[in-house]
């Protein structure tokens, strides 16, 4: 086996020699190919060591966009069906699993650190949209893209930061009730961040996106937070078998975040796989 992802390595570095000639030699099109296939290849090899295999993911997403920018046609939709209307359910159900992740436990820290909440609030919902406004201004970014890179500053935190939070060795209990009042008050702050900021980009409706945020995040959260409240637990053989998914992708991934988490369920599953493909 470790001869075969020897010969991964060696052919990912072949294809990629390719690539750097074809393009050296102006036939950046004809690179495509050889690209991607350096790419999934080299993604293969990684999964083998153990030092490198959590950022196989990441090469992974090297080769989709890479396939994205050679081929976007393909990627667009299949017959009449356009991929762009999975955009909001998807969202939906990220949400609905980051609900799931979370309990009405998490919102108990406002009151045990509201110092330390109010100052992180504050900071998220000042600091980082206005060094998006800046950074749009600054490099003189097309309309579109300077007013998405003021959204991303604008939007709250989510659980990834609780990831890194927990990585770092932080707080993280105050990481995951910032996360949950951010999102909470998110459907708020957005819209008038991006209503002030970005309006002088793009036009920006208040209410309407307030509206969409409310029924693209807070509905699943809230649905989420409902089904963790009432059903987690109820399924022991099913806790124990996401239970042994989770050690098995901590296994692979050398992450032991969700393996040290004591509420399972069936979207903690969905969240998991996220993870560990991510990871």
């Amino acid at each position: 086996m470790k001869q075969l992802f020897k010969y991964l390595f060696i052919l990912s570095g072949a294809s990629f020699l390719v690539t750097l000639i074809l393009i050296l030699n102006g036939k950046t099109e004809t690179a495509g190919p050889f690209l991607i296939l350096s790419l999934l290849l080299l993604a293969l090899g990684m999964r083998s060591t153990k030092k490198w295999k959590g950022f196989s993911f990441t090469v992974l997403i090297f080769a989709a966009v890479s396939l994205s920018m050679y081929y976007p046609e393909s990627l667009v939709q299949i017959g009449d069906f356009q991929f762009k209307k999975l955009i909001v359910p998807l969202l939906q159900i990220i949400m609905f699993g980051m609900g799931t992740a979370m309990s009405f436990n998490d919102f108990y820290g406002v009151i045990k650190m509201p110092k330390g909440v109010l100052i992180g609030l504050v900071c998220q919902f000042s600091i980082m949209p206005v060094l998006g406004f800046g950074l749009a201004t600054l490099f003189s970014f097309p309309p579109e893209i300077a007013a998405g890179v003021v959204l991303i500053g604008s939007s709250p935190s989510g659980l990834a930061s609780n990831v890194m939070a927990y990585l770092a060795k932080a707080n993280v209990a105050l990481s995951v009730t910032l996360t949950a009042v951010a999102t909470v008050i998110a459907p708020f702050m957005t819209p008038l961040l991006m209503r002030y900021l970005a309006g002088s980009f793009v036009p920006i409706d208040f209410y309407a996106m307030m509206l969409s945020i409310f029924k693209m995040v807070i509905l699943p959260v809230v649905l989420g937070l409902v089904f963790n409240h009432f059903f987690y637990g109820k399924a022991k053989w099913l806790d124990k078998a996401i239970r042994t998914y989770f050690d098995e992708c901590d296994r692979l991934n050398n992450n032991d975040y969700y393996r040290r988490r004591e509420r399972f369920s069936v979207v903690h599953w969905f969240v998991a796989s996220c993870r560990c493909n991510y990871s």
